[in-house]
């Protein structure tokens, strides 16, 4: 089955119901329940850090999680030094696969008060950016990762802001979303994310949740939720659903709520002795929180 047919255009394809529910009992037992709307999917981070790129699509697909978040530094080595041939190698890779390049995750930041450390990070930005479209990818990951003591506050914001939407009009021109993720000291509190974003000029420039303890800060999770929700894109970093104490199946019940239809994506931070097993259980227990808060 080539990989632009999703699920749910093959069961709408001309081979009929019988076909497809053929299709359907083929799939591994615990990729049956799969979600329509919310998809899980993987960050390299951790659990993937040491896999190449071949090794890293199969397991993917072994495991059923049919995306994923390149991340920088690690064995699969997607960079910008990689030739034009190699780049398009990448992205017939991922095309003959069924595992979707969600994008690339980078670690450019934009609050140093450092004119020449902020134009650094702005100008790799681009770079990557270009990288994520010639491999067939949708958007980089960047991060705010803190607010400085000395600098004002509002300085920091406006100047992250700012900064994020010259990288999102550089990114428009080459079909890229710039996804940025609620991250850094401060930075990532939730309010703080909200006036970052209330002052982005560029429209493809989003909010990537990151699940961390600050979105339960007061007001609570669902105030914190609602505030920013407007400003979501397509992706969503997730932890283990089975460790510490973050509330997730609120957290689903609230994406449901609005109809969420992108990526969840697993961010994985344990050292599991099997890291194929729970990437499967992770699945597992995913599609049983997305069942529950129907």
């Amino acid at each position: 089955m080539k990989k632009e047919f999703s699920r749910r255009q093959f069961i709408q394809t001309s081979f009929g119901a019988g076909m497809a529910l053929a299709f359907l009992n083929n799939l591994p037992e615990f990729a049956k329940h799969a979600p329509a709307g919310m998809k899980l999917g993987f960050v390299t981070y951790q659990w993937g850090r040491d896999w190449d790129l071949p090794t890293l699509i199969a397991n993917c697909e072994k495991t059923g999680l049919l995306g994923v978040e390149l991340r920088t530094g690690h064995a699969h080595k997607v960079e910008t030094n990689l030739t034009a041939l190699q780049r398009a190698d990448v992205k017939k890779r991922f095309a003959d696969s069924t595992v979707t390049c969600i994008g690339y995750g980078a670690n450019f930041e934009y609050h140093s008060p450092d004119p020449k450390v902020l134009r650094e990070n702005i100008e790799q930005t681009k770079e990557y950016i270009k990288l994520c479209k010639d491999i067939g990818a949708t958007g980089i990951k960047v991060k705010p990762n803190g607010i400085p003591p000395e600098v004002p506050r509002e300085k920091t914001i406006a100047q992250i802001a700012a900064s994020l939407s010259e990288c999102g009009k550089f990114a428009k021109d080459y079909g890229q979303l710039v996804r940025v993720e609620c991250h850094g000291n401060i930075s990532q509190e939730i309010p703080n994310m909200k006036a970052i974003f209330d002052q982005i000029t560029e429209k493809n420039v989003r909010m990537c949740w990151n699940c961390n303890d600050q979105d339960l800060l007061p007001p609570g999770l669902e105030a914190n939720f609602n505030s920013v929700k407007k400003y979501f894109g397509d992706t969503v970093h997730i932890r283990e659903l089975n460790e510490g104490n973050y509330p997730y199946q609120q957290l689903f019940d609230l994406f449901n709520g609005m109809k969420y239809k992108g990526w969840i994506i697993l961010e994985a931070r344990t050292e599991p002795a099997d890291r194929i097993a729970a990437m499967k259980e992770q699945l597992g227990l995913f599609n049983k929180m997305i069942v529950n808060n129907k």
